[in-house]
């Protein structure tokens, strides 16, 4: 039995560029665009319209910043993975749409190379930032380290937890057992008082410690 196509809604306020990624996705069989919108409220409605897999978002649609509403705009369809395509390269719009719940970033000019696997990826569960941003963020320093209390292993598991690690991985690149990283995790989660995954990846972002490696002296 056939799998279903990947179901993408298109969000961005210039048809051309609508049309565009459109044919990038269309092209290929496993994904299929099921709606598109030119404004916030109209991605929101085709959210609860179609509930697709992935939505794919410009930060700026009519002068209005799409990262203020992130919230609501998961809440209109909360199983949707949301990928930014943008022309914004500064590293603090990624940092604010991870942090926002987003779970892919990229530029528009690497859309033709770059677009397909991010939809995949981000429909599988996983997150992509695009190469070149993602060395950006992991080159800026962390603000404290180990940072609010943590140990450096504790620090270590929370970053590659943010980086998208399994406790698997994370046992095998850091030589522990499955049980200690699960440990590790849970004294990381009761010192920051944070529960889910997403809350993890929020405040990684947010301290500069996701990807870079940890200051010396």
């Amino acid at each position: 039995m056939a799998q279903a196509p990947i179901s993408v809604v298109l969000a961005d306020d210039h048809a051309v560029v609508r049309s565009g990624l459109r044919m990038i996705l269309e092209a290929e069989s496993d994904l299929e665009t099921v709606g598109e919108a030119e404004s916030v409220e109209e991605a929101i409605r085709k959210l609860k319209a179609y509930k697709p897999a992935v939505l794919v978002l410009d930060i700026n649609m009519g002068g209005i910043s799409s990262l203020d509403h992130l919230e609501a705009i998961r809440d209109a369809s909360p199983q949707t993975g949301i990928v930014v395509l943008t022309m914004q390269s500064e590293t603090g719009y990624a940092r604010d749409a991870l942090r926002g719940g987003a779970r892919g970033y990229l530029l528009k000019d690497a859309a033709d190379t770059e677009l397909v696997e991010a939809v995949r990826a981000v429909a599988g569960g996983d997150r992509y930032v695009q190469p070149s941003i993602g060395a950006r963020l992991a080159s800026e320093p962390p603000k404290q380290w180990p940072p609010d209390g943590l140990s450096e292993r504790e620090a270590e598991v929370l970053r590659m937890i943010a980086l998208g690690h399994t406790n698997k991985e994370i046992g095998e690149a850091l030589y522990l057992s499955v049980r200690t990283v699960e440990s590790h995790r849970a004294h990381v989660q009761q010192k920051l008082r944070l529960q889910t995954r997403a809350e993890l990846v929020g405040y990684a972002l947010d301290q500069g410690i996701v990807g870079g490696e940890a200051p010396t002296g």
